[in-house]
């Protein structure tokens, strides 16, 4: 007879120091890709993980690779981790090691991250005195390795995240050369969206008869997304995107090319949206501010490419809006993917001018959803009903106070948008929630939490709201 009683993280084999520390975070009731995988990979066996991004796949492999490694009794040394984690992006490294940090220091383990677009030297240092776990970005890893300051002689666990991603980058190759100089008979974890462009040949070339564990594949659609399609006209497009993104809460808008991003992002600051911009043209640290606005609140809106759709993992986004529709159906579900995770609600809008309308359809069809299909300019009811909530603008100076001053893209009050030198007004919303986010304040009126107060991570048991990340 099964036992249908809910798993903890105790019942699945987690060690009872992480179990507490995960409890004092509010974490205590796996997600289902945990609860599938984690027996599994904390014995040692080879895992491929299949779900969709905010499935809650980063504990997935961070507890079994803590446990086993706490379990061990490897020396240090430096340079030469027992455990690697590769990852597509620098932003998903970041959030990788984000997560690790609290409970590997309790248990005494070192972790380093390694990615391009900063110096090197921090990240050399970090292992002259040992390291026990490297989460790194293959490209830059690649480097050090040919330089002889990293060997993955002594790695007992690898871990691929986001493979399939990878594999959209062209990192395969690069992949393939670091697995082939980890130790054959070490574990390996894999976790992926999707099994094609290459990743299943990774599967059968490095997973040795791997346990295979599916939840909420990435090509189904998130059953708590509202997925709506607006027909606009294309004089129209940069005043509808203002209006949705001035509602409370946390918008992300995506365009297909980075100069779309830049000017975007741009034309947002000059109305009076506190935005910033995230695609590959930027600078590390110009990135990691970015990120670091919109997950404060200091900015509501994040205007992405496809490319960065990928890495960024922000609690409560509730609004995601396709600027430009994607090109193919999966670019629409990974965009989408930011909102809605993990079982929270989340809404998306794709914006399709006459000449797009047929390629949108298209594309609604083979994603799986039915969107609602409604003729709208800005001002319209309709937008109202989608994020509602009194519209709140700022002004050049409210904005450049709130936002980092990385470059001309992000100087504030220039350009068009009528920005005056006084406070705007708030727009008339007509209904719903009211109140907007003043930049640095969170998401005041939209109900969750928001600012330098949110908590990132694992949906909490407290009553903060329906936070889902990685």
């Amino acid at each position: 007879m099964a036992d249908d009683r809910p798993h903890t993280f105790a019942s699945l084999g987690v060690p009872a120091p992480l179990c507490q520390i995960l409890a004092e975070g509010g974490i205590t009731e796996p997600f289902p890709i945990q609860a599938a995988t984690l027996p599994d990979s904390l014995a040692g066996r080879d895992v491929l993980g299949r779900g969709r991004t905010g499935s809650g796949k980063t504990l997935a492999f961070v507890l079994p690779v803590l446990t086993r490694l706490a379990q061990g009794e490897s020396t240090r040394m430096a340079g030469t981790p027992r455990a690697l984690i590769l990852a597509p992006t620098r932003e998903l490294v970041a959030q990788i090691h984000a997560a690790i940090t609290p409970l590997a220091k309790p248990l005494g383990l070192h972790t380093v991250t390694i990615f391009g677009g900063v110096s090197q030297g921090p990240q050399v240092n970090g292992m002259r005195k040992g390291v026990d776990i490297i989460v790194a970005c293959p490209g830059r890893l690649e480097d050090l390795i040919g330089q002889k300051l990293v060997h993955l002689d002594k790695v007992d666990i690898t871990v691929l995240d986001e493979a399939d991603h990878m594999a959209d980058l062209g990192f395969l190759p690069v992949v393939k050369k670091l697995l082939d100089r980890t130790p054959r008979d070490g574990q390996r974890m894999l976790f992926s969206a999707t099994l094609d462009n290459g990743i299943d040949v990774l599967v059968k070339r490095y997973l040795s008869s791997p346990i295979t564990h599916s939840v909420d594949s990435a090509q189904s659609p998130v059953g708590t997304m509202t997925h709506h399609v607006l027909h606009i006209a294309a004089g129209d497009r940069l005043n509808v995107v203002t209006e949705l993104a001035s509602a409370p809460g946390r918008t992300m808008i995506f365009t297909r090319t980075k100069h779309r991003a830049k000017q975007l992002t741009k034309q947002l600051n000059a109305a009076g949206v506190p935005a910033v911009e995230m695609h590959g043209n930027l600078a590390q640290n110009t990135r990691t501010r970015n990120m670091a606005a919109f997950s404060e609140g200091r900015a509501t809106a994040l205007v992405a490419t496809d490319i960065a759709a990928r890495g960024i993992h922000v609690d409560d986004v509730e609004l995601v809006v396709h600027a430009d529709p994607p090109i193919e159906h999966k670019a629409y579900l990974h965009r989408s993917g930011r909102t809605a995770r993990a079982g929270a609600e989340g809404t998306v809008v794709t914006l399709a001018i006459e000449d797009q309308r047929r390629d949108v359809a298209q594309l609604a069809r083979k994603a799986g959803i039915n969107p609602t299909v409604t003729n709208a300019r800005s001002g319209d009811a309709i937008l109202t009903q989608i994020a509602p909530g009194e519209r709140q603008l700022f002004t050049p100076a409210e904005i450049a106070a709130a936002l980092p001053t990385t470059g001309p893209s992000q100087q504030q009050g220039r350009g068009g948008g009528g920005s005056g030198g006084g406070r705007r007004r708030p727009v008339s919303s007509g209904g719903g929630r009211s109140g907007g986010a003043r930049p640095g304040s969170g998401r005041s009126g939209s109900g969750r939490p928001g600012g330098p107060g949110s908590s990132g991570g694992q949906r909490r048991t407290s009553s903060s709201g329906g936070s889902a990340s990685r």
